[in-house]
């Protein structure tokens, strides 16, 4: 039986190779969201901190000069997490860029991985007929013999 070999093999080497660094993007881009989404959560809880303390400052004495600082460290938090979700969706197009270019190259790799079956579902065909045909002429040369004798 003769051995199979796939003509595009290489082909379809790459594009496993593609999918796998495509794969690798994904996840990259996944745990870049997954920190951003941290620190902008990290963010909300320090102005809430924040907003609790200047509850705190207002009901004692008060002391202007700490409360001052305390509006103006809730302006800059603020600042800080306008940022953050910027930041945040920025992550999420990353990610969504990299979830379509890992669905292409799977899709490639599918559609040449089903070329090599399709190749492979021919080779077998191939060798079934040309076993057929080298016994149909094992049995007509037998059969030959036979009638001679």
């Amino acid at each position: 039986m003769a051995r199979f070999r796939y003509r595009l093999q290489n082909i379809l080497n790459i594009k496993e190779k593609l999918e796998t660094q495509a794969r690798q993007q994904f996840a990259d881009a996944k745990r870049r969201l997954d920190e951003e989404e941290e620190k902008l959560r990290l963010l909300r809880e320090k102005k809430l901190a924040l907003e609790e303390e200047a509850r705190r400052l207002l009901t004692g004495t008060l002391d202007f000069h700490e409360i001052d600082n305390n509006q103006l460290s809730r302006i800059f938090c603020d600042q800080q997490i306008a940022a953050q979700e910027e930041a945040v969706a920025r992550a999420v197009r990353n990610l969504d860029l990299a979830r379509e270019a890992l669905e292409e190259s799977v899709k490639e790799r599918k559609i040449h991985e089903k070329l090599r079956e399709k190749a492979f579902e021919e080779f077998l065909q191939e060798e079934n007929r040309a076993e057929s045909k080298v016994i149909d002429e094992l049995t007509t040369y037998t059969y030959g013999q036979k009638k001679k004798n």
